[in-house]
């Protein structure tokens, strides 16, 4: 069911989508851009360049408290204990089955707070769970979606850009995090993304979004031949690229991570290791059910494909294989950066080797072949 426009949200940057003009669509609830221009020119801007994505309607909840560390070790296929102040996860939280709720960033503020960025989408239902499978856990929730925007700047000279204005923000790792200060305006940078390049994420206040924004860039020399906004379409088409996954494509509430090449971000073991730590972690929702696929080893697993032709590979079409149907396309798109046809699918597992020939059925215009190959399709981090 779509919104009405008006009665779309609007993240803190919307008039300066409109500035800038872009095609606005309704997503999740809000009023996004889905691009200024040509999603391809945009993409292969944030391949060349620095991309500016607005991303205020992705889930900020706010996790604090004596239990909230144990309650998310609760909740979440990763680990969380033992993370320190600074450090970023990517885990899955999933249902009793193995099945995917949500992939979600967790950030480790103190020994007794988090962060958890979360899919738009997802949010009111992650909502509902943790309220559901709260418990004797003592802890505070708070949705900071609301008062909070997230912004993204992506690609090959975004840490070059970034470093005009901070000397310090260069020198994080990897899914790590700092809070720095704008003269009034507190910002979480996380050197995170969602293109496959480098760059970072930063949260800052909704009501003083603009100006943070202004004063950010104007730091940065103004340099606007460098960075441009970026809008959802291109995203899309960039984190295909790097083989990520997207929630209601290649990871849903009846998809496991494990068929999904996730499993690093699964403690198979967490609150089963005999040792003092099970009773600081506890187990999650889901493990045993990961456990046992992971044991019998998954019926289907997500593989790239390159797909021959023209046409644009898209979700829901089938894989074939000697004629019968035995997959299908969870995403694809023809590469911007590789010009050729790339999707991502799920196949039988003792289909799903490098090599391995398919056909797809082009929504009923013929068939194409396929073939799997290493995800990412390309890596730039």
């Amino acid at each position: 069911m779509t919104t009405a426009a008006a009665d779309l949200k609007r993240t803190p940057f919307h008039a300066l989508h409109l500035e800038h003009k872009a095609r606005m669509v309704e997503f999740a609830g809000y009023d996004m851009p889905i691009a200024y221009g040509s999603i391809i020119e945009e993409h292969k801007w944030c391949r060349a360049s620095a991309g500016f994505f607005d991303v205020s309607h992705m889930g900020r909840l706010r996790f604090s408290g004596r239990h909230a560390r144990k309650f998310l070790d609760h909740v979440c296929t990763r680990q969380i204990f033992g993370m320190q102040p600074g450090m970023v996860r990517y885990s899955l939280v999933c249902n009793a089955n193995g099945g995917c709720r949500d992939d979600v960033l967790v950030y480790c503020v103190d020994e007794d707070e988090y962060l958890m960025v979360c899919n738009a989408s997802n949010r009111h239902k992650l909502l509902g769970h943790f309220a559901e499978v709260k418990g004797q856990f003592a802890f505070k929730l708070e949705d900071e979606t609301d008062s909070t925007a997230m912004v993204a700047i992506q690609g090959p000279k975004a840490m070059e850009l970034i470093s005009r204005m901070s000397s310090t923000i260069p020198t994080m790792k990897r899914y790590r995090f700092m809070v720095k200060n704008l003269v009034i305006i507190k910002l979480l940078v996380s050197r995170t993304g969602y293109t496959g390049e480098d760059g970072v994420e930063v949260i800052l206040p909704s009501g003083m979004a603009k100006l943070a924004l202004g004063m950010v860039l104007k730091d940065m020399g103004g340099d606007t031949s460098v960075v441009k906004p970026v809008g959802l379409g291109a995203r899309d088409t960039l984190r295909m690229e790097a083989g990520m996954p997207l929630y209601g494509h290649e990871i849903t509430e009846e998809i496991d991570p494990v068929s999904a090449g996730l499993e690093f971000a699964i403690k198979f073991e967490k609150g089963m290791t005999g040792t003092a730590d099970d009773e600081r972690t506890g187990t999650f929702i889901g493990q045993e059910a990961l456990r046992r696929i992971k044991a019998e080893g998954p019926k289907r697993r997500l593989v790239g494909l390159f797909v021959e032709g023209r046409r644009s590979p898209r979700q829901g079409m089938p894989v074939l294989s000697g004629g019968q149907v035995v997959g299908e396309l969870t995403s694809g798109c023809i590469s911007p950066s590789l010009d050729r046809g790339i999707a991502m699918a799920y196949v039988p597992a003792a289909m799903a080797a490098e090599g391995t020939a398919f056909e797809v059925d082009l929504a009923g215009k013929g068939t194409t072949a396929a073939v799997v190959t290493k995800l990412p399709f390309l890596s730039n981090t």
